[in-house]
């Protein structure tokens, strides 16, 4: 076999040089592979942990109302004032086929705030809520799977 390296022939090389293509192609998806994970992250919160937690839903389509610990709101990790919660939550409702609320309230929110957003949800003839936690790790365990 023979390679044909070009200016033997005294004409011009018509052929496309693949390997920068490549390298542009691969720095691409590197970035794409580190900023995607941090775009789906949503509101920091430190999440209750609890024995008989299931798996975490997915939270992608899915009305997600968060609770910070300075009793701040979120409705789909776009942040809200007490006064329009309610009508923030039932706007984002009606883009969905399931009307379910998950709520994500941090640690150290104050229990009267969870309970009073629940009640306004619930006077909003909102009755499918779910509260969002850690599964409790064992000793010994690590947190988050271990996979």
């Amino acid at each position: 076999m023979s390679m044909d390296v070009g200016g033997a022939k005294g004409g011009v090389k018509s052929d496309i040089n693949v390997t920068p293509l490549v390298d542009v192609m691969l720095v691409l998806l590197i970035i794409m592979m580190l900023v995607a994970p941090m775009l789906q992250k949503g509101v920091d919160v430190r999440l209750p942990e609890a024995d008989n937690a299931g798996d975490k839903p997915e939270t992608q389509g899915q009305t997600v109302l968060a609770v910070t610990a300075d009793r701040r709101f979120y409705v789909n990790s776009i942040q809200v004032s007490d006064t329009e919660l309610l009508s923030k939550v039932q706007a984002a409702l009606e883009e969905k086929k399931e009307r379910i609320v998950l709520i994500k309230a941090d640690t150290d929110a104050p229990y009267s705030a969870v309970m009073q957003i629940m009640d306004r949800l619930r006077e909003a003839q909102i009755e499918d809520i779910g509260l969002i936690t850690e599964k409790k790790t064992k000793p010994g365990e690590q947190a988050g799977g271990g996979e």
